[in-house]
């Protein structure tokens, strides 16, 4: 079995466990309430809000650019609730034509961001930690893929590609169908009221995405 193919596999796997929790009426199993801190902060966990996602954060494994898993395992996909209708916007859109939001990435501690910056201290690719939250730290901003009945959808890379290929209107070395299935996510996501990040298809701001913020040290489990 090739690395893609095992890869789809995979996320296939995830796309099922996730669809699991649902009853025999169709209706979504309940998802367990948010620490204290987060409710203070006015995160939720987007499995309330979307319940067929699927919850891949790539930071609680070691599958991501740094190499070490930098949050618990179990941790949870939190996002402000001024995110919550723009979400449920664009998971009904693209739930229509037989495709399920991914998450990679929600909420994600100062702590982690300054980790990351430090593994790789590039602002064009990982955001400068500054004495305020914004974007990911401020739980305003989501990174997202798509999922149908096979899998993963092609976008052309994988998540983290520090390349022009992973520029959200790349061309050169990015398929037809790659930037067909891109702009289908952008489509869903700005009829979300988000807004297009340039330098990563996958990357989407929300309200307040981009306005200092407290910093504020949330549990993800």
């Amino acid at each position: 079995m090739s690395v893609l193919s095992l890869r789809y596999l995979i996320i296939g796997v995830l796309a099922t466990v996730a669809a699991v929790g649902t009853s025999a009426t169709g209706s979504a199993a309940p998802v367990p309430p948010v620490s204290e801190a987060a409710r203070a902060a006015g995160f939720v966990d987007v499995r309330s809000v979307v319940p067929d996602a699927v919850i891949d954060l790539r930071y609680a494994t070691t599958n991501n650019f740094v190499g070490i898993q930098l949050y618990p395992a179990g941790a949870r996909c939190l996002v402000h609730q001024s995110l919550v209708p723009g979400l449920v916007t664009a998971a009904n859109r693209l739930r229509a034509g037989g495709e399920r939001l991914v998450f990679w990435d929600c909420y994600r501690p100062h702590r982690v961001q300054v980790r990351m910056f430090e593994a790789v201290p590039n602002p064009a690719w990982v955001a400068r930690p500054g004495l305020y939250a914004r974007s990911h730290v401020a739980a305003r901003s989501v990174d997202v893929t798509l999922a149908d009945a096979r899998g993963l959808v092609d976008m052309g890379t994988g998540f983290d590609d520090f390349t022009a290929r992973s520029h959200a209107y790349a061309t050169d070395g990015v398929s037809a169908a790659a930037q067909a299935n891109r702009a289908r996510l952008r489509e869903a996501m700005i009829a979300g009221g988000f807004t297009v990040y340039d330098g990563e298809w996958w990357h989407f701001d929300g309200p307040g995405a981009g306005i200092d913020h407290p910093i504020v040290d949330v549990p993800v489990v």
